[in-house]
């Protein structure tokens, strides 16, 4: 919103330069974005938030300069000279969707010159970054500026049957706007329709159409001066991917009590302007009209929130300016400074947001000045306590952290098309009713697809090596249930090892990327591994995760197919588990841990070199030497592997090294040799293993 310095000074007596008043108004909590000087003079460019659209006009801004400078705010009363004929002969309004349009008034003005503006007003409206049209679309958009409603003329004559209807559009109704482009509507959003309804004229609160225009030939003016439904307006906006001054205005709440007013006083200056006759009372539907809001505001809960007291004076006095109206309230209201002292107060129907005890403290302390509050910590209601699973995952945290990644954050919106990349095909994506954009239409269904994204961007940006990991939520729903699980996603690609003049450098692969997640596996008890994973992997790099009879996730290499799409141009390798399970396998470890003594005696070492068919893998040894429940096996491990020269076809060497110790007693040879050949005798029957000789 730019704001004319000397435009502003038509309302408030302000004698601070133009950069005094931008720092006061910083203070205060309007975002300045620079003042400028240029043939029209001063110029404030405010950054208005989306919950002040109060301050999206000339005497918005005024009213906050008023209250900071505790000047009187100078109210607009319009009072355009009327004519014999009346205005509700002349027009009827009609409005058929309240839920979208709350008000809608209309006046006629009978007789008008169209003509060029005149210097002031270009220069005005110049200043404000706005064109000049014509006198009367001029003094439209002028008064927007002015007060922040939104207007629009009609040319009177081009209305059939001088009536007014307001409607939700047709299923691929199509209107010409006034920007000359033709555009299909939904049925989500307000048109202004003319005669008996079946043409659109206007799409309510963002643009006019083409086929009422003023144009200089124009003789009689319509003036609109309406009130839409905010969130409609947004969805319209941004579903016509339209976004004009008057959408930008009603989508962020303008006032319902102003388009009265701010039609008066379109009217009131083209008359000054282009002349002609103003037909008496104004047509004026309202069903959107709203009580005023009682809001109570306390001393005792200024000095809880705040810290520090502010003077009952100084209270009234931000209040009063900012339109609320503070009545005091309490039994002790004659005494000053109470700590039982109570407002009531109003809420004026430009500050729609203001509907708590909490918004009224933050405008009395951003009028007062933050600057007089000390700094300090507030008093905690309730004591500190961890989030849940806060040890195990910071646990977890560490392990990762002590492996070499880095922890990172990503934005779970994301495009439906990226996210069916790597969506399993049972999952129903969480859809968004309201996105932000197209590229942002779904909650990821999986880790995966945002961690893929990290790392396109570093490999894009040179980085070649990155370790990245994220504890995050994945989203899906089941029916009209929306799930949230809680997950862990590691995305690696680069090298394993650098190269240095000791060792040779190596690229990280899927053998690295299973070590590390065994190394998180070994803090809930251990993970164990299966073939198969999701289609986006690498057929021939990947593995399902399991945690027991629990199902985690899969590991792997990303497919050729995925990583050509996203134009990745080295391996990458990612991986994803569900951490529900992990945590609570974590604190099942945990208190069951206890303390041992160190073993007395030596541990024994047994190699045993295996031939196995091609497809029996080292977890199917591993589970055929657990079954024989010889308590004094510590450890089994796959050695070395080995296809080639004097290996059968269809087979393969596989070494394996079983480690047993006792707490009781040094092992003889018979001991070691009978659980060697129990062992044997258990591959062999069940695996058909052969040992090899040598």
């Amino acid at each position: 919103m730019k704001v004319v310095y000397h435009w502003l000074k038509e309302f408030v007596d302000v004698t601070a330069t133009s950069e005094e008043l931008a720092s006061r108004l910083a203070l205060s909590g309007t975002n300045i974005g620079g003042v400028e000087n240029g043939p029209h003079g001063a110029v404030i460019d405010a950054e208005v938030t989306s919950n002040r659209p109060d301050c999206l006009s000339h005497y918005g801004i005024a009213r906050e300069v008023g209250a900071i400078y505790k000047l009187p705010l100078k109210h607009i009363s319009p009072k355009p000279a009327e004519g014999p004929a009346k205005t509700s002969d002349s027009i009827q309004v009609e409005i058929q969707s309240p839920e979208l349009c709350g008000r809608f008034t209309a006046r006629v003005i009978r007789n008008v010159k169209i003509q060029p503006s005149p210097q002031w007003l270009k220069d005005r409206l110049a200043a404000s970054g706005v064109a000049s049209i014509n006198n009367v679309v001029d003094v439209t958009n002028y008064v927007m500026l002015e007060l922040g409603h939104p207007l629009h003329a009609f040319d009177y004559d081009k209305v059939r049957d001088h009536k007014i209807i307001v409607r939700k559009a047709k299923p691929s109704e199509k209107i010409r706007t006034l920007d000359g482009i033709e555009r299909a509507l939904d049925g989500n959003l307000a048109v202004v329709s003319d005669g008996d309804g079946v043409r659109a004229v206007g799409i309510g609160g963002i643009m006019g159409g083409a086929d009422t225009e003023i144009s200089f030939s124009t003789k009689t003016v319509l003036l609109e001066c309406a009130w839409f439904e905010p969130v409609a307006i947004r969805r319209a906006a941004r579903s016509l991917k339209l976004h004009t001054e008057a959408s930008t205005r009603f989508g962020r709440g303008a006032d319902p009590e102003m388009a009265e007013v701010a039609s008066r006083r379109a009217a009131e200056l083209i008359l000054q302007l282009a002349g002609g006759e103003l037909a008496s009372g104004v047509a004026d539907s309202y069903p959107g009209k709203r009580v005023p809001r009682k809001i109570r505001l306390t001393r005792a809960e200024i000095l809880r929130i705040m810290g520090a007291d502010v003077p009952d004076k100084e209270v009234e006095s931000a209040l009063s300016a900012l339109g609320f109206a503070p009545v005091r309230v309490d039994q002790n209201r004659g005494a000053e400074g109470s700590l039982l002292a109570a407002w009531e107060c109003t809420q004026p129907s430009w500050r729609a947001e203001v509907e708590r005890e909490i918004d009224l403290i933050e405008e009395v302390a951003r009028v007062y000045g933050l600057d007089k509050f000390p700094p300090r910590f507030p008093v905690a209601r309730q004591g500190a306590a961890r989030l849940p699973h806060y040890e195990a995952e910071t646990r977890l945290r560490e392990r990762l952290i002590g492996l070499g990644y880095h922890e990172i954050l990503t934005i779970v919106h994301v495009a439906e098309e990226r996210d069916a990349l790597f969506r399993n095909p049972e999952v129903s994506p969480a859809r968004l009713a309201n996105p932000l954009s197209e590229e942002a239409g779904v909650l990821r269904s999986t880790g995966t697809v945002t961690m893929a994204a990290a790392l396109e961007w570093n490999l894009n940006h040179s980085q070649r090596n990155a370790r990245l990991f994220e504890i995050g939520t994945r989203y899906s729903m089941k029916g009209s249930e929306s799930l949230e699980t809680r997950v862990l996603t590691i995305g690696v690609t680069g090298a394993a090892q650098g190269k240095n003049l000791v060792e040779a450098g190596r690229d990280f692969s899927f053998a690295d990327l299973k070590g590390d997640l065994d190394s998180v596996g070994a803090l809930a008890g251990g993970f164990q591994w299966a073939e198969g994973g999701p289609a986006w992997l690498h057929a021939a790099q990947r593995g399902r995760i399991a945690l027991g009879t629990e199902q985690l996730g899969a590991a792997g290499q990303l497919s050729k197919k995925v990583a050509d799409k996203l134009k990745l141009r080295q391996a990458v390798f990612l991986a994803e588990i569900s951490l529900g399970p992990v945590y609570c396998a974590y604190y099942g470890l945990k208190n069951k841990r206890r303390y041992v003594p160190l073993p007395r005696f030596p541990a024994v070492e047994r190699d045993f070199s295996l031939l196995l068919a091609d497809g029996t893998h080292f977890s199917d040894v591993q589970k055929t030497i657990q079954s024989l429940n010889i308590s004094e096996i510590i450890s089994i491990e796959a050695v070395d592997l080995f296809r080639g020269k004097n290996v059968p076809a269809g087979k393969y060497s596989l070494l394996v090294r079983v480690l047993f110790q006792s707490r009781e007693a040094t092992f003889t040879d018979a001991q070691t040799g009978e659980f060697s050949a129990r062992i044997i005798s258990a591959l062999e029957k069940q695996l058909g293993a052969q040992l090899r000789a040598g």
